[in-house]
């Protein structure tokens, strides 16, 4: 229920009752001359001087034949029987202020309408010389061709915004197999930041999808990568909306709520206890799950993280053995040693056993046809890698990971890697997005589509620059994506600066706020010279929207979305510094069960090392026993308490100490 009425309004009520419904009285006429011919594509009109329409209205032009033609206004001139501007000047006698001509001079208007469809559509012939009358809602929706999802048994409309024009309102849907897969799919959004409002409407476009998204189709779930900020922090707390945007909601058929299904994910900072998010505010740090990763989830994704200039094919070699033959296994090493390496720590021990045994042997050349230099070399990186991404990527093996396999229908998986460096989320991104092609690849993942949203295409799609992972990622989802169910909502600020696959696959492209320097470049020629004035000065909340059922761009409005943005969110609950690794401690198990006393979680991590309550910690998280157990599910997960000065010495007690060396050919 909404402002107690069902939120579903039936889509033939938002064609009649308070909408302003248009007069059959034409508003112009087609006028074609040599210089100016009607074509099957294009067509010129004149209207009156007081004429309500504008650039973007869609227009309806009736053939003596029958023939029906729609079309959307594109460019306007006016202009009067002056030869030059000097007649002008001589008739007020130089002053513009003086007196008015005995005769006004005649006006004209001349509008530009390019052709959106005609009925019938064969045989395609130029637009007749007839009268012009501003479109009704029922013509909106013949005009862009959404009679062909919105009717029938299995509707596939996906709401997006609103036409209004000549004081007709109508909601524009979208096909959902053209934005989700399997006809077409993707979703690429362009504008300045700040002022195109990109981020606003995915959230608006992904609260539509999921309202609305058929459920013959199958399951739909989002995954958002937050890069920027608080951007997509708050997403299941409410907005306070004007009753003008409330009243938007209806007309669209939304319901005007936050997200009811959540989850956020962010990897710890280095100490492995706090976690790196601005969602740290007590009352929600609680729903932050931890992202963290082992040796295993690392090593699959090395190509990410180690420099190609540095690791060549020898390196490659060995890293593919370790993963194949050394990882997760049972090891000899050659010299009686058995290993079983499923973390950084063991991984450091078998290298040390490696160099020991053959250093007593007095070799210094090879083992197991891979030469020692290119062992140093793998080792060196390899463990600098847990140093570089700490946080993310654990010593001692924790995971911590998405419920892939688990996916929940409708719900929102966010991972919050805008404190990350560089490197930290090109790992994220590159093993997230190839986790989730290859559950769709087996129909194991809990649901049909998936969309991913990545904001900063200017940065991780660059059209020009080095061939990264995580470019190829991309290019890979615009290009195969479709097929699986794995769709890519991207947006930037420049479009002309992504890769041209990336923003040629989408199949729905949206413009706000434009900068004209960009509306300059080659790829906007298509568009006449009002057009690319009004995405210039585009106010906020409107949008031109391109779809593959719309053969022109046509502008619309969207409502503000129902969830609090991130500004406002960090103001209602701002984010908590950093406490001691004790009192974290005690805040995270806090969070499973309010009745344990933070003192007596002090009371039992003191004189324990950092690194063995980290990984009780974790497991108790994975675990999630019932409230009244966790602290003995803790406990349990704790070895022994160690004396106070062996574990203040380094070196201290079984745990291997990871040595990053700068040098690839020293020991």
């Amino acid at each position: 229920m909404w402002l107690g009425l069902p939120f579903r309004i039936p889509h033939s009520a938002l064609r009649i009752g308070t909408m302003t419904q248009p007069t059959a009285i034409p508003i112009g006429r087609v006028v074609a001359t040599e210089a100016l011919p009607s074509s099957a594509h294009q067509f010129h009109f004149w209207t009156a001087t007081d004429t309500a329409i504008g650039i973007g209205a869609i227009v309806r032009v009736d053939g003596p034949d029958g023939r029906v033609v729609h079309a959307v206004v594109v460019d306007a001139r006016a202009y009067s029987d002056l030869m030059t501007p000097l007649h002008d000047v001589l008739a007020a006698e130089g002053d513009p202020a003086g007196a008015a001509a005995p005769t006004r001079r005649t006006e004209i208007r001349l509008w530009t309408a390019n052709v959106l469809r005609q009925t019938p559509e064969e045989p395609v012939q130029p637009v007749p010389l007839s009268e012009v009358r501003l479109a009704t809602a029922d013509d909106v929706e013949v005009a862009l061709r959404m009679d062909g999802y919105l009717r029938g048994e299995r509707p596939s409309g996906i709401p997006v915004g609103l036409y209004s024009a000549g004081g007709v309102t109508s909601p524009i849907f979208v096909d959902a197999d053209f934005l989700l897969g399997p006809e077409s799919a993707h979703l690429n959004i362009t504008g300045i930041s700040g002022l195109a409002t990109k981020t606003s409407a995915v959230e608006f476009l992904l609260s539509a999808i999921f309202q609305h998204f058929p459920a013959h189709k199958g399951r739909v779930a989002a995954v958002c990568f937050n890069v920027k900020g608080p951007d997509l922090c708050f997403l299941d707390q409410p907005a306070q909306l004007t009753e003008a945007e409330q009243d938007m909601y209806r007309q669209l058929e939304i319901d005007p709520q936050p997200f009811e299904k959540v989850s956020y994910y962010a990897p710890y900072r280095p100490d492995g206890v706090n976690l790196n998010t601005l969602r740290s505010c007590p009352e929600l740090v609680g729903s932050v799950e931890p992202l963290t990763w082992g040796l295993r989830e690392v090593l699959d994704y090395h190509e990410v993280l180690l420099n190609r200039d540095d690791v060549d094919a020898k390196a490659d070699a060995f890293i593919d053995f370790l993963a194949d033959r050394v990882v997760e296994k049972e090891f000899d090493d050659d010299w009686g040693g058995k290993h079983r390496v499923r973390s950084f720590s063991d991984l450091e021990r078998l290298f040390r056993a490696i160099f020991d045994g053959l250093e007593g042997q007095g070799r210094s050349d090879m083992w197991r046809t891979h030469h020692i230099a290119t062992i140093r070399k793998v080792r060196n990186r390899l463990l600098n890698i847990s140093v570089r991404c700490k946080g993310l990527v654990t010593d001692d093996g924790g995971v911590s990971d998405l419920p892939f396999g688990a996916f929940e229908d409708r719900r929102v998986y966010v991972l919050d890697v805008a404190g990350m460096d560089q490197l930290g989320q090109d790992l994220v991104f590159t093993r997230v997005v190839s986790q989730l092609r290859e559950h769709l690849e087996r129909r194991d993942l809990g649901v049909e589509h998936v969309v991913v949203f990545v904001d900063e295409l200017n940065k991780y799609a660059p059209q020009d620059g080095p061939e990264t992972y995580v470019r190829k990622m991309l290019l890979d989802i615009s290009e195969r994506g479709r097929y699986l169910g794995l769709v890519l909502f991207g947006a930037q600020q420049f479009r002309s600066q992504v890769h041209r696959r990336v923003v040629g696959n989408a199949g729905t492209v949206v413009f706000g706020r434009m900068d004209l320097d960009e509306l300059a470049t080659p790829g906007y020629q298509v568009l006449s010279p009002a057009t690319k004035l009004r995405l210039a000065t585009l106010p906020k909340g409107e949008l031109m929207v391109r779809h593959p059922h719309f053969t022109q761009p046509v502008f619309l409005r969207f409502p503000r979305p129902a969830v609090l943005n991130g500004r406002g969110g960090v103001e209602r609950f701002p984010p908590s510094p950093d406490v001691s690794f004790a009192d974290a401690v005690a805040r995270q198990l806090a969070q499973l069960d309010r009745g344990i006393a933070p003192a007596r979680v002090k009371d039992l991590i003191d004189g324990r090392r950092e690194d063995d309550v980290r990984r009780a910690l974790l497991a108790t998280r994975r675990a999630r026993p019932r409230p009244r157990d966790i602290l003995g599910f803790f406990q349990s997960k704790l070895p022994a308490a160690v004396p106070r000065q062996n574990a203040e010495r380094p070196g201290a007690g079984t745990h291997a100490v990871v040595r990053p060396l700068e040098d690839p050919y020293a020991d």
